[in-house]
């Protein structure tokens, strides 16, 4: 009997993630949306440890202190030797500075702009705004470009574009109280896949991450993507 009532307290004060993950479709096209809460989830990025880069979902989930992983994705851009092209922060430490200058690649059609973790907070910065505003930021992860800059499409998408790829990335409330990561199922170009953020999900901003290497592991789904070694990941861990 005391164990029993041991077990209830600890299903009790220990709940289980709230992310929730679905299949969607907008415009003839399909999506995958991850929803969460980052006051209630445990949303962390991860790069490497002590023995070199993590670099896979199944890196996370062999941690000692990793007991599930409901949720995770690439999260930014990332050199040939795996490290972050612009600004990362995780737990505090910054591992590489903020890039506030235009350069080659998607990274560098600005503006680009930075996804900054609180413990109870998640938010999408442009990254002059980050630059000028200065957060404090727990995790932190610059990619680019913008898809959604203060509800607005990015001025250089073309809705007649031809470039076409898988492609992920995340959008926020004005508020940070929820983060929704998206991968789309078909090759989208950027103006279609930066429409689903500001039109179907109503989100004021919203980030690139990435469109070669776009990669989700959604158990929930029966999902968990593989292929190519990444550089940073995002993911809800319990």
């Amino acid at each position: 009997m005391k164990r029993a009532l041991w077990l209830l307290l600890i299903w009790f004060a220990a709940p289980a993630a709230a992310v929730t993950c679905e299949n969607v479709s907008y415009l003839d096209k399909s999506y995958t949306t991850c929803t969460v809460d980052p006051a209630r989830d445990n949303l962390r990025l991860f790069h490497r440890q002590a023995d070199g880069i993590i670099g896979s979902f199944r890196g996370i989930e062999a941690m000692p202190d990793v007991a599930a992983l409901p949720f995770a994705m690439n999260a930014g851009m990332y050199h040939p030797d795996r490290a972050p092209v612009g600004l990362y922060i995780e737990g505090g430490v910054e591992a590489m500075r903020v890039i506030p200058n235009a350069g080659p690649g998607n990274f560098g059609l600005l503006p680009n702009g930075v996804f900054c973790i609180n413990d109870d907070s998640a938010l999408v910065f442009e990254t002059m705004d980050y630059i000028a505003e200065n957060p404090t930021c727990r995790d932190a992860t610059q990619s680019g470009p913008m898809l959604v800059i203060d509800g607005a499409l990015h001025p250089r998408f073309l809705p007649d574009s031809n470039s076409r790829f898988l492609r992920n990335g995340v959008g926020t409330t004005g508020a940070g109280d929820r983060a929704v990561f998206v991968i789309s199922n078909n090759a989208v170009s950027f103006h279609e896949f930066a429409s689903f953020f500001r039109d179907y999900l109503q989100l004021p901003n919203a980030l690139y991450f990435d469109g070669k290497v776009s990669r989700l592991h959604a158990p929930a789904l029966g999902r968990s993507d593989f292929g190519f070694q990444l550089g940073p990941i995002v993911g809800v861990v319990e």
